[in-house]
């Protein structure tokens, strides 16, 4: 750059995208660019335009020309960084991974500038606060603050946050919804707004309002069956029912206990029925997702999962955060997201990784009694009928972090990390995984939910038309549904003469007549 203190700059292509309106990159994303810093752009970039013009959609935030920030003049590198990060915070929220890095960019003589530009400034407050917290200690020569009033870390406008502790030293209220050894964050997006407003729980309460308890059960074993079943078919597996009923009754349990070190190594020896092949508990080497090299059987990674040696660390840090989302009055998708999606890419186990998501998913939102007792909420039938939106989601996170985790493979064809990534596994935007979320559970409550207890209601229907015209034992009546279901609510030949041939051809018809009376409506 001409001017070595810009930040702002003009450019037709940023990051791979072509820019939809001619305009200065401003915010985080300058900074970024300009400081070389080792983290993904964020989403939206900030565009201000040459125009007085705004729109906002996943990859740009464009603001009108009004927006532009002076740093042309004869600012020192810090005055100009002090700019940029005032604007973001206005107008994009909080990037703790793009604070983390500038504490480590900058020396703590430049941080003190930094933080000292406007002293009593409610901007300069919240950077004084995040850089001493997340250096975890006080810059030197800096005194209390007096006689000001509170201000929030998290702009609620842009972002959720939980409650939060008052910060007497900086005059502001951390209502950070994490801690600093996990802290992702959630943008306010209008399909967040949306489905928060819209109540899905109260709405799931009513629709099961006039449903007989009897079917209520029967549909919660089933349900519960399906979860199970979805979630070992989402990591590619076909279990046998024992280990899949054994998964489905942890799942039941969701909720029943607080999570713990040890409560997670209890989920894995659930789920993992032979562990002769694995170092259980929490993993002591590198681990990755992806395929191999069919020559040379050498790692080709999809995501690289956080070190080992950083996992105590993050996993505490999640449990904490656990526990404050649950004692607040967080919304409990938002905080499914963030706990279920911060675990599985930590990804602290050798195995069991996937369905111990899932499970944490079901565990939020039970302790946030957003399910109903006595039924199970299926969120993984879900997520298996919408999987490619689930891998898609997934790799919104991990395909961008690949360019800055740096590996080698290891004798036996694993990754080992050189570099430090912590941050990347505690400070990333959970925005798109929320939103991902709430669609799966609205599929839930709209249509998995509904469909099987229409089921159940309609087998008991059929069922009792049966056992009145025919006596016929419960397994028959369920072998005979089976078949008219393979057989669009028809007998085959080789039923009729096999397992149902003291049925007459009269009675077949009547059969099948009702089955599609019941089933089909028709």
């Amino acid at each position: 750059m001409a001017n070595s203190t810009h930040f702002s700059l003009i450019a037709p292509v940023f990051n791979g995208l072509k820019l939809p309106d001619k305009g200065y990159i401003t915010g985080y994303a300058a900074i970024i660019y300009k400081l070389q810093l080792s983290v993904p752009f964020p989403k939206p970039i900030t565009i201000v335009s040459l125009k007085a013009k705004r729109s906002e959609n996943d990859d740009f935030l464009i603001l009108p020309n009004s927006y532009q920030i002076d740093d042309h003049t004869q600012l020192s590198e810090i005055e100009a960084l002090y700019k940029h990060l005032v604007f973001a915070l206005k107008y994009e929220g909080v990037n703790l991974l793009v604070f983390s890095a500038l504490v480590k960019h900058y020396t703590e003589k430049d941080l003190t500038k930094l933080v000292t530009i406007e002293p009593t400034g409610q901007y300069s407050r919240r950077i004084w606060f995040l850089v001493e917290w997340l250096l975890r200690k006080e810059l030197k020569g800096i005194s209390n603050l007096t006689k000001k009033s509170y201000v929030d870390v998290i702009d609620t406008k842009l972002q959720y946050a939980v409650n939060g502790t008052k910060s007497a030293r900086h005059l502001v209220n951390n209502n950070l919804p994490g801690n600093v050894n996990f802290c992702p964050l959630i943008r306010k997006t209008p399909k967040l707004e949306q489905y928060i407003a819209g109540n899905l729980s109260a709405k799931k309460n009513n629709y099961l309002k006039g449903v007989r308890k009897s079917i209520l059960q029967r549909a919660s074993a089933f349900l519960l069956l399906k979860d199970s079943k979805a979630s070992f078919t989402i990591e590619g597996e076909s279990p046998k029912s024992k280990r899949t009923a054994r998964w489905g009754q942890a799942i039941g349990q969701a909720g029943i206990r607080d999570l713990s070190h040890e409560e997670f190594e209890r989920l894995q020896q659930i789920v993992i029925e032979n562990s002769r092949f694995l170092d259980m508990g929490y993993r002591k080497e590198g681990g990755f997702i992806g395929e191999r090299d069919s020559d040379t059987f050498s790692p080709m990674p999809d995501h690289i999962s956080a070190k080992p040696e950083d996992i105590q660390k993050l996993m505490s840090g999640l449990i904490e955060a656990n526990d404050l989302l649950l004692n607040n009055e967080t919304d409990a998708v938002l905080a499914a997201a963030i706990i279920g999606f911060g675990f599985v890419f930590i990804h602290p186990f050798i195995d069991g990784n996937g369905r111990i998501h899932r499970y944490l998913i079901h565990h939020v939102l039970a302790k946030k009694q957003f399910s109903n007792q006595g039924i199970i909420f299926p969120i993984s039938s879900s997520i298996l009928d919408h999987i490619s939106d689930y891998q898609k989601v997934l790799e919104n996170y991990s395909t961008p972090l690949l360019d800055f985790i740096e590996w080698k493979e290891t004798p036996s064809h694993n990754v080992e990390v050189t570099n430090n990534t912590i941050d990347y596994y505690r400070y990333f935007d959970a925005t798109k995984l929320a939103e991902f979320l709430f669609d799966s559970v609205k599929d839930t409550i709209d249509t998995i939910i509904p469909n099987e207890v229409l089921y159940l209601t309609n087998y008991e229907e059929f069922k009792s038309y049966i056992d009145n015209a025919y006596e016929m034992p419960d397994h028959t009546v369920a072998l005979l549904v089976r078949f008219l279901e393979q057989n669009n609510g028809k007998l085959s030949k080789r039923a009729k003469e096999k397992e149902f041939n003291v049925l007459s051809e009269q009675e077949i018809k009547e059969v099948e007549k009702n089955y599609n009376l019941i089933f089909n409506n028709k």
